[in-house]
């Protein structure tokens, strides 16, 4: 396997049955979804290899009908599997478990097909626009840090949705521009004087719109692999005991260790561009309008692949 960067796209939160799944949902003209126009911009920016994390309950539905799609598109694509009995030996799933076990576990299951390049991850469900596909690859493929990880982050205002509240990480960063904490924020919402947030829902406390936040868009050297591995175990230790059912490794968390600890550094990088995505199902006419503009305009193909 080269070492040229690769995109992971976690698309394994996805339920078992086809239909008004988001992240498959149609938003383009040919039924693209969303993940389509992400392979487009990440080939255009520069990536060859996509591994397309899913669960093996979906993998007929998936390859139906965004597999045949993606299966014409110039990017190399390979498959790889969250399942919940992917544990480190001597340890077992919960009875009654259904609930993956987070973002850090699906990079873990996708490091199988990654092999030793740098590789960046999106969410399948987001639009993340093309500046950031060729803003994180360009930094994959020229640091030479084996430590040295970025995130590409969006201003507030252009993430938020009109129909209710979204869930936002708030980074902060240091004055050389590198990420010294993510808080995560659950309910941020829209108002008529700006945008606030709240954590006991009645207490509301205004962000500023050029707030940076994360959209899950992270780019990584191979090392980090090695990371979310080994902590592994003992986040299961406590998440076994204290939450069987609902326990996560969320990637933010094993970064935010990291950088406690001095392991690693995540350069800030940002991006202009709008954020689309489908949270609420009043947001995708929004969504496909955008797209339908985008093609208009000649950004897009009428028809990606």
């Amino acid at each position: 396997m080269s070492n040229k960067p690769v995109l992971v796209v976690l698309a394994a939160g996805m339920g078992s049955r086809y239909g008004g799944l988001k992240q498959i949902d149609p938003v383009g003209s040919h039924g693209e979804a969303i993940l389509d126009y992400s392979i487009y911009d990440a080939y255009e920016a520069g990536f060859r290899t996509a591994v397309i994390l899913i669960k093996e309950a979906i993998r007929e539905d998936f390859m139906s009908t965004v597999g045949v799609r993606l299966a014409k598109s110039p990017m190399e694509i390979r498959y790889a599997y969250q399942e919940l009995h992917k544990l480190p030996a001597g340890y077992t799933v919960p009875e009654g478990r259904v609930k993956p076990f987070g973002t850090g576990h699906a990079v873990i299951c996708a490091g199988e097909q990654v092999g030793d390049a740098p590789f960046a991850v999106i969410n399948a469900d987001d639009y993340y626009g093309k500046a950031a596909f060729k803003t994180i690859f360009n930094f994959l493929s020229t640091s030479a840090d084996p430590c040295g990880y970025c995130m590409v982050g969006y201003r507030l205002d252009k993430t938020v949705t009109d129909n209710g509240s979204v869930a936002r990480g708030i980074c902060a960063t240091d004055d050389q521009g590198y990420l010294t904490g993510i808080t995560e924020q659950t309910r941020i919402e829209k108002y008529d004087g700006g945008i606030h947030y709240t954590e006991d829902g009645e207490t509301w406390v205004d962000l500023a719109p050029d707030t940076i936040v994360s959209m899950n868009l992270m780019g990584f050297q191979p090392s980090f692999l090695q990371e979310a591995k080994s902590r592994f175990p003992a986040f299961l230790d406590k998440a076994l005991a204290e939450n069987p059912m609902k326990g996560e490794y969320f990637l933010p968390s094993i970064v935010q260790q990291l950088l406690t600890e001095g392991k690693a550094t995540m350069k800030m990088l940002t991006s202009p561009d709008q954020w689309y995505g489908v949270t609420y199902a009043a947001d995708k006419p929004v969504v496909v309008a955008a797209l339908a503009d985008m093609t208009s305009q000649g950004l897009y193909p009428d028809g990606l692949f």
